[in-house]
Parts: structure tokens; sequence; C-alpha cells
């Protein structure tokens, strides 16, 4: 099977941290679910950032342990990842990728990435770059879910027509999207009855009153608004007459915006018990599922692209009720699994002036998301019929549990996910492998410095140039002279000691052209050596006359 070299560090692996991200559940998902499930015979884990090994060494075991060899590659071993064929990228990034391989020739390796949230300015940026960027066929960006997909689309789509109205353009590839979903480790959820009982009573929940769980970060302006949920549930409490729970699972980053979240949450549902939870370590997380008789999510923000908790519930068998939104209409279906909750936003077009002035920083991501959100309604009278209806029967419940169940095992565990990455790595090497080979480029938005600023100097140096040495030097003097710290830059890639020796013995018996000195230096070794005639000649050890 295929293989991919992962782009690494613990950022986008790790969901241990305090408040996680949806995006770091997500690629701790991803990365355990390959070191268990990938048909490879070696993992190939690239520390871009320097990173101490030891927490990326940490992080590998905590999930894996791997059981194949790991091949380390550090910052500098980007030559290496033609050793698995491709790159997976945990983020949309691709572009600086791209240009990066070009170094080594566009057919040295494919390239893949990931969306998660795609709404905020840089990653727009980051995807619309795809069209000018080098992105070969053989490079793909996978997007979570079809609606998410079709934002992206959307975006590619209004962006190559600019480039068509302004430059002209008749040939503008398209950048090769891919829809594979998040996936699930189900066997990590279960409803277990002496759990619902441990935190029923620490939650004050009575043992057969209907409870419903929210999971997910809170915050009203980029996740969703908790007005639509707490009104269907306040909704449902009136129908049934009796008291009714609502489980918040998940926290914030910051403090403010999860005491926003919960007094928004509050107001518009007066009658319900309100049961903040406050842990949200991944273990509390596993149990909190029991506790619940139904999963509620009514999520309307475009910060979404997937949304991975509706799939927990379900793994768990929990029957839920979603809003009919994103990639939630990737996963839970409608009557089988639980609810789609039906949602309106204004046509296209009447949110321009929210697109200019967060495309001029007027507003905040969050402003720009959370006035989105206040714009998207949510049928919350069929979100109460659908709660009256799962708190009042327990078949129901039973059924669309037991489906929900079935599907996270069947089409979302990483186990099926996994496969789907291989199988897309296999099929870009083979386009790769068609594909001409192309010689290492430069970068034109990266130039040589010679080159863009070759204008700057009198001359530049010539094969015919003349070299002398400005004075007579003793055995390893000039080695002395250039090792001092002022004058070594790692960056450079200066001649080492032997080098400059050598060229100094040679210059010994008289002046030399450029071109003879460099004869008797290794090919490999040339260009650095004729930097370094320079480097000599900068700071007094030699000198030199043009032709």
């Amino acid at each position: 099977m295929a293989n991919a070299a992962i782009q690494f560090n613990t950022e986008p692996y790790d969901a241990s941290i305090p408040r996680p991200m949806g995006r770091n559940s997500a690629g701790e998902g991803f990365l355990r679910g390959f070191l268990h499930h990938a048909d490879v015979d070696r993992l190939h884990l690239w520390n871009l950032y320097d990173q101490e090994q030891g927490e990326l060494e940490q992080l590998v075991q905590r999930l894996g342990p791997p059981r194949q060899p790991v091949e380390w590659l550090g910052r500098g071993d980007r030559a290496r990842l033609t050793e698995a064929g491709a790159l997976y990228i945990p983020t949309p990034e691709l572009r600086g990728e791209a240009w990066a391989r070009r170094a080594f020739g566009a057919t040295a390796y494919s390239l893949t990435g990931v969306t998660h949230t795609i709404a905020e300015t840089y990653i727009m940026d980051e995807i619309a770059g795809l069209l000018t960027a080098p992105v070969e066929s053989w490079d793909a960006l996978v997007c979570t879910s079809e609606p998410g997909r079709r934002a992206v689309e959307t975006l590619l789509d209004e962006v190559a027509g600019y480039l068509q109205e302004r430059f002209g353009a008749t040939r503008i590839p398209p950048a090769q999207l891919v829809t594979i979903p998040l996936g699930v480790h189900a066997d990590d959820f279960r409803l277990d009855p002496a759990a619902r009982a441990v935190w029923r009573e620490r939650l004050g929940i009575p043992p057969d009153a209907p409870a419903a769980l929210h999971l997910g970060r809170m915050s009203v302006g980029t996740k969703m608004h908790p007005g639509p949920m707490g009104i269907a549930l306040q909704e449902a409490a009136r129908r049934l007459g009796a008291p009714v729970y609502w489980i918040l699972f998940g926290g914030a980053r910051k403090t403010e915006e999860e005491e926003a979240f919960l007094a928004a949450a509050a107001a518009f549902c007066p009658d319900v018990h309100l049961c903040p939870v406050g842990d949200t370590s991944a273990e509390t997380r596993d149990e909190i599922v029991s506790a619940a008789d139904v999963f509620l999510s009514l999520s309307d923000n475009v910060q979404e692209t997937f949304g991975l908790t509706p799939l927990e519930a379900m793994a768990a068998g929990l029957p839920c009720v979603v809003s009919d939104w994103d990639g939630y209409r990737d996963t839970v279906r409608h009557g089988v699994d639980g609810f789609r909750i039906r949602t309106v936003t204004p046509r296209p077009g009447l949110g321009s002036d929210l697109a200019y002035a967060y495309a001029q920083r007027l507003v905040t991501y969050e402003a720009y998301a959370g006035s989105a959100a206040l714009l998207t309604a949510i049928d919350v009278g069929e979100a109460a019929e659908a709660l009256t209806a799962l708190f009042t029967d327990a078949d129901l419940r039973r059924r669309m549990g037991a489906a929900g169940m079935r599907r996270a095992r069947e089409t979302f565990d990483w186990r099926v996910i996994i496969p789907q990455y291989q199988a897309l790595w296999a099929e870009l090497a083979r386009r790769r492998l068609a594909a001409d080979p192309q010689a290492p480029m430069e970068n034109p938005y990266r130039l040589d410095p010679f080159r863009m600023f070759e204008g700057y100097p009198t001359a530049t140096l010539a094969g015919m140039d003349m070299v002398m040495l400005d004075r007579p030097l003793a055995v390893g003097e000039a080695s002395a002279l250039m090792d001092r710290h002022s004058v070594r830059n790692t960056a450079a890639r200066l001649p080492t000691d032997s080098e400059i020796e050598a060229v100094v013995a040679r210059l010994t018996a008289g002046p030399r052209s450029v071109a003879a000195v460099l004869a008797e230096i290794p090919a490999e070794r040339r260009p650095f050596v004729e930097r370094g005639i320079l480097w000599l000649a900068k700071f007094g050890i030699v000198r030199l006359r043009g032709v």
C-alpha cells in the first residue's frame, strides 16, 4: 500500500492539551488511526519545525506505539520525502510546500493537505493560492465533507474568474479536490449503565429524567449559538410537562467565552436544568455520553466543515438531533440515525458588507463568523418535535442509536478511513510516475539574491577573472583567519577548512583564473568554492582582477 511522510509536530495531533480545538481532536484521531491501521512498511515522520524529538516520540508512543520502524526526517531533510513518495500536511497549506518541492523537481513526490475550518482569511488565501502555485495533478487537497468541498470549489471558481478577467488567463490548472471524511475510533465510545448512574448522580439528574447532551467547544461567535438549542429544549419540556436536563461538555479556550455561552444558553431555556460538566478530559468525554438520552448539536457557524461530535455520539449509540448543516449532512441520516433540522441562510449577495469588513480587517474573524451565524435560521419548532419524539419513545431511541452505531463502525471508523488515504496516495503516485520527470527549478517569488540584485554590484565574478594571494600565508593561517565567528554564517554554506587551504596552496605558485582554481575542485563542491573565493576576497585573503 502507498505511504506518505507525515509533517509532524505535536500541536496538530494532540487533543490532550487543555481545551482542545476540533482540529486537534481530528489530527490526533488521524495520527492514531495511521499508527494502528496503515498498511506500510515504515513510518516517515518529518520534524519540520525542529521540535524537541523527545516530545514527538512521547506523543507517538501515547497514540501508538508504532508497529513499524520510524524514519525521523529533520527540518533540512526535504529531499528525503521522495523515500515515502508523498507528504501529508495536516492543513490546507500546500502552496508553500509546492514551491519548496520545485527545487527538487515537481515529480519528486506528491502533496496532500486536509481542510478543517476554511473561513479564516489566511486559510482562504492558502486555498486561493493553489491556482497559482506549482501544484500538480499528482497533488490533492482532501475536503472532509461534500458541503466543505463545495465551499472550496466556490472560492476557487471565483479566484479563477478573477485571474481570467485580470490577466486573460486561458489555462488555470484546477486544484485536485478529494472528499475523505474524518474518522472516529468507534470502540472508544459506548453507553455504559454504570457510568450513566455515576454521572447522573454527580450532575443531579434523576435516573429516568430526559437529558440531552451538547459536546464541543463553547463559543457563541465561532462554534454555534446555544439559543436555538435552548428554545427547542424549553419547548420540549413544555410539551412533556416534566423537567428536561441539558448536559454541556466542552469548555472554551477563554473563560469569558465559556461563561458567555452558558449565560446565553440559560437565557433561552429558563425551565431547563443546565448541567455544565466542567471537566474536559478525554476520559470524561468518553463517559459523559452514557448520561444522556439524546445528542443535540444545532451548528450554525461557517467555522465548521465536518463536525466530529455527532460521529462520537453515534459511535456510542446515542440518537442525534443536529442541524442540516455542512458535514453533519454527510454523517447523520435523517430519520435513521436521528433527525437533521432545517437551516436557512440569506441568499448569496446579501453578505457583501460582511465580506468587505472582514477583508479590510474592520471586524475580527469572531465577528465575521458570529454575524453570519446570527443570520442563519434553524427551525426550532422542528427541533422541539424531534426532541419530544425521542424523549418519549425509548424504542425509537434504541433503533436510531443502533443504526448510528453501525454507521460509525462501518463507514467512519479510522480503520475504514486510513485505507482511503492510502488509495489516494497510490493514485497520485501512479499519475506522478507517469508524468515526464521535471528538473529542479527556482521559485520566481524567492529568487537567487545574486540574480534579483544583479544590478547592485560593479561586476559579477567571471571564470576568466584572476585570483591572487594578497600576501604570503603560513600553512593554516587562512583557515584560522576565516574561522572567526564574525565571518562565518551557517546559511552561507562556506568552503571547508581543507578547501580554503587547497585554494591558498594553488595560489602560492602565482595568480590563477577562477576557472583554473575551480577545475581541480570536485564538481559538486565547485559552486560553494566559487562563492568562497569572494568570501576570501572580502576579508583580504585574496585579491581579484578582472580581465
